[in-house]
């Protein structure tokens, strides 16, 4: 995806101030080990004029001094390890700390971007702060069964609220455990304030901490984006087909709200391209709405209904508006 100067650079100052913080926190944990066992200060004063009197050797043709650094350092290791143990510091005590341990809060595996990089430009690109806010509070630690009701059946599908959402949060949580090895889309449907979103946020948090990309969009700004692709001019086209372009490609989609935007032939037929060529794509897609099934196949075209009906595992949510519950 096309960044501009300033949101690349961005990105970029991001990597190092991560990589500034990691340095100085290790600083503070290796000058309070120094204060703690002064042995392990001279262990290191060791091996680093060992590494330079190896240097000299080396460049004096005395090939055995590799052999004698290899073997200092590797005792030092050891030594230090040991040192830490003894005075109830963890052996890794000493290690640098990561936010991505993938590519070492550089941004890149070799010459190619990581998945932390390539969620960064989703981030910025789609201004995805609200989803970092809201899944640090909506996810599965936070996650209560308290507000759905063990007193009553539902008819429909012959389970309490409570029993519900027990089994749909079950089929969530085998969503996200197969993710790399299944392909799954998940419709989530049931009245305003059951909790839909709150799974969504759930499994998103997941799939981001584990280096997924995951784009999050409500149904008014995924078709915003679809009509400005389709018929944007100039500058705002070119930056709505690079959005259109991660839309199709992300790890995860989730479409929020379906059925709150304005309906026509249009939105329709940009549904359809959207899950049917992500689809194709083999590409996972989460929609969250308040229509019935009955709802979706009358507002929506028959071949969208289709393509969700065979494809999609489908997900009632019952119970009472849990927003209303909490104000009382």
């Amino acid at each position: 995806m096309a960044l501009k100067n300033f949101q690349y650079n961005k990105i970029l100052r991001d990597y190092d101030a991560k990589q500034l913080e990691s340095k100085h926190k290790l600083d503070l944990r290796t000058e309070l080990v120094y204060k703690t066992i002064p042995e392990m200060k001279e262990i290191d004063d060791k091996v680093i004029s060992s590494s330079i009197e190896s240097a000299k050797l080396l460049l004096y043709g005395d090939e055995k001094a590799l052999n004698s650094l290899k073997k200092i350092t590797k005792e030092a290791s050891r030594k230090r390890i040991q040192l830490l143990e003894q005075h109830g510091f963890p052996r890794d005590y000493l290690q640098p700390t990561y936010y991505c341990p993938d590519c070492k809060d550089t941004g890149y595996k070799g010459k190619e971007k990581c998945h932390c990089f390539k969620q960064a430009i989703v981030d910025i690109v789609y201004s995805q702060s609200n989803i970092k806010t809201a899944i640090a509070v909506e996810n599965f630690s936070t996650f209560s069964y308290d507000f759905y009701s063990d007193d009553y059946m539902e008819p429909s599908i012959k389970m309490t609220p409570r029993q519900n959402i027990k089994k749909a949060v079950q089929t969530c949580r085998q969503f996200i455990e197969n993710f790399d090895k299944e392909y799954n889309n998940l419709l989530l449907y049931g009245n305003t304030g059951v909790g839909k979103t709150f799974l969504a946020n759930c499994i998103a948090k997941e799939l981001l901490d584990s280096a997924h990309t995951v784009i999050y969009l409500t149904a008014f700004q995924l078709f915003d984006i679809l009509e400005k692709n389709k018929f944007g001019k100039s500058e705002e086209s070119f930056e709505s087909q690079n959005q259109f372009e991660y839309i199709l490609d992300c790890d995860l989609l989730i479409v929020d709200d379906l059925g709150t935007e304005l309906n026509n032939t249009f939105v329709s037929s940009q549904l359809y391209l959207c899950i049917n060529e992500r689809f194709l794509r083999r590409k996972s897609t989460i929609i969250s709405t308040n229509l019935s099934l009955d709802n979706i196949n009358i507002n929506y075209s028959e071949r969208v209904f289709s393509r969700i009906a065979s494809n999609y595992i489908l997900l009632k949510i019952i119970g009472e508006d849990i927003r209303l519950k909490k104000l009382f």
